[in-house]
């Protein structure tokens, strides 16, 4: 007798266990916490001068050491790199027709896997001259810009990931650093040679 009561039960909270009213679960989402918006002066010395995140570090582009002007703002928490490169023109053959072209083909690679790129020219408060391209798909960067005074000095920044997730679950992390990248163009300042 005491053997079938615990059979009994265990049928018992089987039979109320099981029923027809399951739905599956929506599929679930990375959660990506977006720090406080701050920003701070650049003070490393360089051609330029802007205002960056207070959430990026500063850092030499490990590609071209011997660039010091060229830099990295890493948004470790994000897990993005804003690649900031930096060109003088009118010296050892950089004119302002050659760096707006390749700037140009650097965003024009991506046309394999992006669905769009759009492009938008526009005017810094200092009087500088700056292209912005978007991308848009699944492409390594979805947020470029150039900004020159087209006769002294020449600024690119390109923004990548180091992850391989897909550009639709990075959307927010995308949209809060391309403002601060807008920020960055337009306190952009370059420095008299």
């Amino acid at each position: 007798m005491l053997q079938r009561i615990p059979i009994a039960v265990l049928l018992l909270v089987f039979s109320f266990s099981c029923s027809q009213d399951y739905l599956p679960k929506p599929r679930g989402y990375n959660r990506i916490d977006l720090p406080e918006r701050g920003f701070q002066a650049l003070e490393e010395e360089t051609p330029y001068t802007f205002e960056y995140s207070k959430n990026a570090q500063v850092e030499p582009d490990s590609f071209n050491l011997a660039q010091k002007s060229w830099i990295n703002l890493n948004y470790t928490q994000l897990g993005g790199k804003v690649h900031l490169t930096y060109f003088p023109l009118d010296t050892k053959g950089k004119d302002i027709k050659l760096v707006v072209t390749d700037a140009i083909n650097l965003t024009a690679k991506h046309q394999i896997k992006a669905y769009g790129i759009e492009e938008s020219v526009l005017l810094t408060p200092k009087g500088y001259t700056g292209v912005v391209a978007e991308l848009s798909g699944e492409v390594p960067t979805q947020f470029q810009f150039f900004v020159t005074d087209s006769t002294d000095h020449f600024l690119r920044g390109a923004l990548y990931f180091n992850t391989a997730m897909k550009n639709d679950s990075l959307a927010p992390v995308i949209e809060y650093i391309k403002v601060d990248m807008i920020h960055l163009i337009n306190t952009l300042e370059f420095k008299k040679k």
